[in-house]
């Protein structure tokens, strides 16, 4: 028995002995393999004018940063053509190979890049299937796009470049004109591409801003493709404000997406919305008004409360601005939640957003009210006001701030000062 249990040690150690050996093993990779810029394995070596071979990711953004020169030789480049170097990516990829036991992937062989003229050329054929209401060569038009913005980033800066947004905001016009349910496939596919073209430029927001346009932005948000809503609440935020201010049923809209929301992105870009109608509109009061009687306030401190750093900041923006309406500041006083919330997020958040909640807290507390000043106190906002100054601030933030401690200051023998960190029964949520 002790001789077999000696054994099986014996084995098992030469064993652990083996697989340490195995993992010890280093791969080291050729240095004509490298590129000299990135030092790392190039998946796509492409060739200067001096005949130095580089990634084609690194060189790109080596030229596009504004240098002139071959890194390598600090040569003046005398164009800026890109070869690509079919015979070392065919070496990389079979050194690959070789070594594919020690875990390392073959290089895939990369497409070639698009070219403007193919994106002017297809943005050509885009506004003549149009001006035809072509809708299904339209489709494959955009799809083609779509198609080659998954190839690359490069891919995705050239056709931002040669202007494909304000076609694509212009074909958005021309068929929203018409049923929109008649063309939603394309409209959702068009939506999907121009997201990640903002900003549109002048000509492509004023195509985006039309009423026919608005309107089916509109409709995509109260519907129920995920995607789709994502996409228009992303888009509205770009649109001029004054002509969505004319849409009929935009605040609903807005409200039900901030009420539903699908993620953070979305929810962060219907806030940026709102807080422009609020805030730039002509009619802002009149907007502000109805924003509030459909229940905005509530839901966003239940944003403050557990939205990240993006959400907070615009919905402590929001909260502002819907305190400049006589009506929006009542319903936020007479929330429970709102003044220990807003204390609690001074100095938690950013700069940003401590300024947003001085300023609520400054329309908020008025020394006609006791009881706001007294409950302000109780829960620290004296002294978060003290560091606030001392920490730094901008100077509208630091003059709201100074008027709130001459008004507290009043009322210190009044109240007794609390934790502002404390938990409250009546939070659905922690903070």
């Amino acid at each position: 028995m002790v001789l077999s249990w000696s054994r099986r040690n014996v084995f098992r150690r030469a064993k652990k002995e083996k697989s340490q050996t195995q993992l010890e093993v280093e791969v080291v990779i050729p240095n004509h393999f490298h590129c000299p810029v990135s030092l790392e394995l190039m998946t796509d070596p492409v060739t200067l004018s001096t005949g130095i071979t580089y990634d084609r990711v690194s060189i790109e953004k080596w030229i596009e940063g504004g240098n002139r020169t071959c890194p390598v030789t600090n040569q003046v480049l005398t164009t800026f053509d890109i070869i690509p170097n079919h015979a070392i990516r065919r070496m990389i990829q079979d050194w690959c190979v070789e070594n594919s036991s020690y875990g390392i992937d073959r290089i895939p062989t990369p497409r070639i890049p698009i070219s403007a003229y193919e994106v002017s050329d297809t943005c050509t054929r885009i506004l003549s299937a149009c001006q035809r209401g072509d809708d299904k060569r339209c489709q494959e038009l955009v799809g083609k796009i779509k198609v080659w913005s998954r190839e690359s980033e490069r891919n995705k800066r050239c056709i931002v470049g040669a202007g494909a947004g304000a076609v694509l905001a212009y074909a958005f016009d021309c068929f929203s004109s018409n049923s929109i349910e008649k063309h939603v496939v394309l409209l959702e596919e068009v939506l999907e591409v121009m997201t990640w073209m903002v900003p549109l430029g002048e000509e492509g927001v004023s195509k985006l801003s039309s009423g026919a346009s608005l309107n089916s932005l509109v409709w995509f948000l109260e519907g129920k493709d995920l995607a789709s809503r994502q996409s228009a609440a992303l888009l509205l935020k770009e649109v001029c404000v004054q002509e969505l201010a004319k849409v009929g049923e935009v605040v609903e809209a807005l409200v039900k997406m901030v009420r539903e929301p699908i993620g953070s992105t979305s929810t962060k870009a219907c806030l940026a919305t709102i807080f422009n109608l609020v805030s730039l509109a002509a009619n802002r009061e009149g907007i502000a008004q109805r924003f509030v009687e459909l229940g905005l306030v509530s839901l966003l401190l239940e944003a403050i409360v557990d939205g990240e750093k993006g959400v907070c900041e615009k919905a402590l923006g929001v909260l502002d601005c819907i305190c400049d309406c006589e009506k929006g500041k009542e319903v936020v006083k007479s929330n429970a939640l709102a003044l220990p919330l807003v204390v609690r997020k001074l100095l938690r958040v950013s700069p940003l957003a401590s300024g947003f909640a001085v300023s609520i807290l400054r329309k908020i507390c008025d020394k006609r009210e006791e009881g706001i000043l007294i409950e302000a106190l109780q829960v620290g906002l004296f002294q978060k006001l003290l560091v606030l100054l001392q920490v730094g601030c901008d100077e509208s933030t630091k003059e709201n701030a100074t008027g709130l401690l001459k008004l507290l200051n009043g009322y210190r023998n009044k109240a007794e000062c609390t934790d502002s960190s404390l938990n409250f029964e009546h939070l659905k949520k922690p903070f």
